[in-house]
């Protein structure tokens, strides 16, 4: 993947200078510091090497594809942005392959792609897949779960705890029962055991 280099007196110099010449912003790349340099009479110049997020998904649709030919799949990409995230879609002839079991399979192919972006360009970049909308359904499902059984709790003030979840999942549970009155949460256990237990409070 090609990034696109350019020298300034300083980082922010040479950041705004192959920002403004490629009509970018800040949200439409990545970037990272390349060398410094000292240069006799010219004082100390840096290197700043950004890449089009446009250019990483197109990389990582093309990386997925090798990835999932190679399984005797056929699929296909929709890239959307849902809040303040992009989403990269996919659609093959056998969806319930690419999610595994508890989605498994799904959680593997977002840790090697991050990886492959990193050894691409030396920079962490975060990025989100889903099968059809799978994580939209767990998501859904797992909220339900959480205020049903906050509701429990809150009616017979006994402490319940929900079975075992990975941080993603134990942050849906958090995050939808912030406001719920009546009753607290917290993570409990060691992965892969960990869990979210659901607690009374006085009102």
């Amino acid at each position: 993947m090609e990034g696109i280099s350019k020298v300034g007196k300083t980082f922010d110099d040479a950041l705004e200078a192959v920002l403004e010449e490629n009509n970018l912003t800040k949200d439409d790349v990545i970037y990272k510091t390349g060398e410094t340099k000292k240069a006799l009479f010219k004082g100390e110049t840096t290197e700043v090497i950004v890449y089009k997020k446009e250019d990483i998904y197109s990389f990582i649709k093309d990386y997925l594809k090798e990835v999932i030919n190679n399984l005797g799949l056929e699929v296909s990409f929709e890239v959307k942005k849902q809040d303040d995230r992009v989403v990269i879609k996919m659609y093959s002839d056998n969806n319930n392959i690419l999610i595994g079991h508890n989605g498994n399979t799904l959680r593997a192919l977002e840790t090697i792609v991050k990886h492959k972006v990193q050894l691409e360009t030396g920079i962490y970049f975060s990025v989100s897949l889903d099968v059809e909308n799978y994580k939209d359904k767990k998501v859904a499902i797992i909220e339900r779960i959480a205020k049903q059984t906050a509701r429990e709790v809150k009616r017979t003030k006994v402490s319940a705890a929900m079975e075992n979840m990975n941080p993603y999942e134990r942050r849906i549970v958090h995050n939808v029962l912030t406001n719920f009155k009546g009753v607290t949460t917290k993570s409990e256990g060691q992965d892969p055991h960990r869990h979210v237990v659901i607690s009374p409070t006085e009102e």
